[in-house]
């Protein structure tokens, strides 16, 4: 039986795609969050095909505790990485944008690396998929340190992925870059254009690792509008106001 872990599984996106895998009934399944509650929940639904991990990103022992999970599941075929925070923050508070860098850059990374120095040590073979964001196509000037850890988050799979064919390993990375999603995260009131549902965003994730896509857009809507916003000239978007595109309310997607 094949063997996933999804860090970032307690609510979400996360939450979603391990409901997903378990009911599937092919795969073991090692769920990890801060939220020990809601992995006990997903826990019970599948008891011997579950196994959680109560671990936060950001802590130092974020990469034992991930250890740890994998040893207790078996062995893992594929890593898959749904935590992430994102604020608007226009006033560039300071704890706003640390705690976005702690948890996109500094948990990113450790999980990451993580994942690849197992999979390098373990038959040199594997998969790693990331959930980043469509909003690493730009910086954006009300979420700044949101889009620009997105950025970091896409190119830093671009290069494990160049790191894993320079050292032999054969490793499958597939950068998921979804829109706006319908989650507890943009449960504030307000309206977002073009919201996906977690349910339709996790199925074509399920989708989009079965067919080792290297780079997913979802969906064919949010593929479109990252094509024009590429194209924008960069004196024109600095001088752009993004709250028209639905982006004035407190929260941005993770």
């Amino acid at each position: 039986m094949k063997k996933i872990v999804i860090v970032g599984a307690s609510s979400g996106i996360g939450q979603c795609l391990a409901m997903q895998y378990i009911a599937d009934g092919n795969w073991m399944v090692g769920i990890a969050a801060r939220r020990g509650d809601s992995l006990e929940k997903l826990r019970r639904s599948a008891p011997d095909r579950v196994v959680p991990q109560v671990m936060d990103v950001t802590a130092d022992d974020a990469a034992d505790r991930l250890a740890d999970l994998v040893s207790k599941l078996g062995g893992m075929d594929v890593f898959l990485l749904s935590s992430g925070v994102g604020n608007q923050n226009p006033g560039l508070d300071a704890e706003i944008e640390n705690r976005t860098i702690a948890t996109n850059v500094k948990g990113f990374t450790a999980m990451i690396d993580a994942a690849y120095k197992y999979f390098k040590e373990h038959g040199g073979r594997g998969h790693i998929a990331a959930i980043t964001s469509i909003a690493g196509t730009r910086g954006i000037g009300i979420a700044a340190s949101y889009s620009a850890t997105k950025r970091y988050q896409w190119c830093y799979l671009s290069a494990i992925e160049q790191l894993a064919h320079t050292q032999g390993v054969k490793l499958t990375i597939t950068d998921i870059r979804p829109g706006f999603v319908r989650t507890p995260l943009l449960d504030d009131g307000n309206h977002y254009p073009m919201q996906l549902t977690a349910d339709y965003t996790a199925r074509a994730i399920c989708r989009a690792i079965n067919h080792r896509r290297r780079v997913v857009v979802i969906n064919w809507l949010y593929a479109v509008l990252v094509f024009f916003w590429r194209l924008i000239p960069r004196v024109v978007w600095r001088r752009m106001v993004l709250s028209t595109m639905a982006l004035s309310t407190e929260k941005v997607v993770v």
